[in-house]
């Protein structure tokens, strides 16, 4: 009896301390642990949210929705991790990592971001997916420095809690003289045009941003770069999980890889700087001359060949600089530079008269859009009508036939761009159905365009229809100022 007491005695201490251990260890694991990952919160919740800034390198919107660089480049991911993505914006850099390490914040920080040693301690980055310079920036016409040395006594700003405001700090540091200020309440577009009315002498942005903005203001300059290169990367909240950041660097991997990166960066940056300044200078003057007399006009030809009118626009200043009585020595005519035959065909009577000429070019462009091959997307598809408006749908099958033998995508304008110009070149125009053709000079065609077209969309768009258009003088409203939301667009 004495036994089965002892057994039980003991076996009910076991039973005891066995519980206690369990208890003690489910008391000592990591409450980290017991959480969802990020990336497990994300799929679970089936959305990426993500803060960025409201600019033309980064996020903003125009007619056809949300758009800009970082935009798409983050919009590919949440593409890939299978989720919708959800876009914040923040109105200072400080916000945006404040807002990055709340614990119901966004996850991820797209916003064109440097991974200085300050900001190392606010947030994990992701490797680089874009390298700038940062460049001194000063007003034509006034006196240019040429090393730090020369920046003491100028008045200079710079963004507040930006990494060009960490850079001025540390070169404070060997030049005790040197002063600057940090506004939260301005963004790049507003310092460029600071210094281009004199309101403050100098300041310090990144050569992405300067070669985006650089046609609204081309009295700014680049006095010299301030340090070498350094590279833009994603940002996550500081802390031990990084289960999204590494599927951010396995995605910028694939997409460094694949040439979906250099593509968007092609779309975006590969066409910027092809006017120089004189270029800019008279572009800004014929947005406040020129267009408001076709706009109306380019406006009624867009809605009915259903072309986004700053396209149309941006055609009709590669071709004729919006002068409606524009003539060249081949004979094509006009404000959209018609040749008599395709005039007769658009049912354009008069190509001298803007209106006409205006229709008969969107009527035109809408015809070979609508002719290309299925297999082009979008923006892809415009840029390859942009190109047989000005070479011709066969020349252009001509090339898409020499990428394709090289081994290259005949369906991407990146590829196909760079088999244009080998249709001037006889060891090359000679194997083709349709034999030579200036294809160097479509290449700088759709460039241009491409060109003209960003500035009239960021010039035009929601946010910049108030204040800051005012402000800049780039551009007088015409008439039917207001865009309609669902508008069909081709770009």
């Amino acid at each position: 009896m004495f036994a089965h007491t002892a057994l039980r005695i003991r076996t009910a201490a076991w039973l005891l301390s066995t519980a206690i251990l369990l208890l003690l260890a489910g008391c000592d694991a990591s409450p980290e642990a017991a959480q969802p990952s990020t990336l497990e919160r994300i799929q679970k919740e089936g959305a990426l949210r993500v803060i960025t800034r409201n600019s033309p390198t980064t996020y903003f919107q125009d007619r056809a929705g949300e758009t800009g660089f970082e935009f798409e480049l983050a919009r590919r991911f949440a593409d890939s991790l299978g989720v919708e993505l959800k876009v914040e914006t923040a109105d200072s850099l400080d916000e945006l990592f404040t807002r990055l390490n709340q614990p119901d914040g966004p996850v991820l920080a797209a916003a064109g971001l440097v991974a200085t040693e300050g900001r190392k301690s606010q947030a994990n980055f992701s490797r680089a997916y874009l390298e700038v310079t940062p460049q001194i920036i000063y007003r034509n016409g006034q006196r240019r420095p040429t090393r730090p040395e020369d920046l003491i006594g100028r008045r200079i700003l710079v963004l507040k809690g930006s990494s060009h405001a960490e850079q001025l700090a540390q070169l404070k540091k060997t030049l005790p003289e040197l002063q600057f200020e940090e506004s939260a309440d301005v963004e790049v577009v507003d310092l460029l045009r600071m210094v281009d009315e004199s309101q403050i002498d100098l300041t310090l942005v990144d050569s992405n941003e300067l070669a985006m903005n650089q046609v609204y203001f081309p009295n700014v300059r680049v006095a010299f770069d301030l340090g070498e290169a350094r590279s833009l990367g994603w940002a996550v909240a500081a802390g031990k999980d990084d289960s999204l950041l590494i599927e951010a660097n396995k995605f910028l991997e694939q997409v460094q890889k694949n040439g979906s990166l250099q593509r968007l960066k092609d779309r975006y940056y590969g066409h910027v700087d092809v006017l120089g300044y004189v270029g800019a200078y008279t572009f800004a003057k014929h947005l406040q001359q020129r267009l408001p007399r076709y706009e109306k006009d380019f406006r009624k030809a867009a809605e009915k060949y259903k072309v986004d009118w700053r396209l149309l626009a941006a055609i009709g200043y590669q071709e004729s600089l919006w002068t409606p009585d524009a003539t060249s020595k081949t004979g094509v005519r006009g404000l959209m530079m018609l040749t008599q035959n395709t005039a007769q065909a658009m049912g354009v009577v008069n190509r001298l008269d803007p209106k006409q000429s205006i229709a008969g070019g969107a009527k035109y462009f809408a015809l070979v859009h609508s002719g290309l091959s299925e297999k082009m997307s979008e923006p892809d598809r415009t840029w390859f009508a942009l190109a047989a408006y000005n070479v011709g749908i066969a020349h252009l099958a001509d090339a898409r036939k020499l990428a394709q033998a090289e081994g290259l995508d005949p369906n991407k304008w990146l590829d196909v761009q760079k088999m244009l110009p080998r249709l001037a070149q006889k060891q090359w125009y000679s194997k083709t159905r349709y034999g030579y053709a200036r294809g160097g000079e479509t290449v700088h065609f759709v460039r241009n365009i491409r060109r003209y077209y960003d500035i009239l969309n960021w010039v035009t768009q929601p946010q910049m229809e108030g204040t800051r258009v005012a402000e800049s003088g780039l551009h007088v409203p015409g008439v039917n100022r207001t865009i309609p939301r669902g508008e069909p667009s081709q770009l």
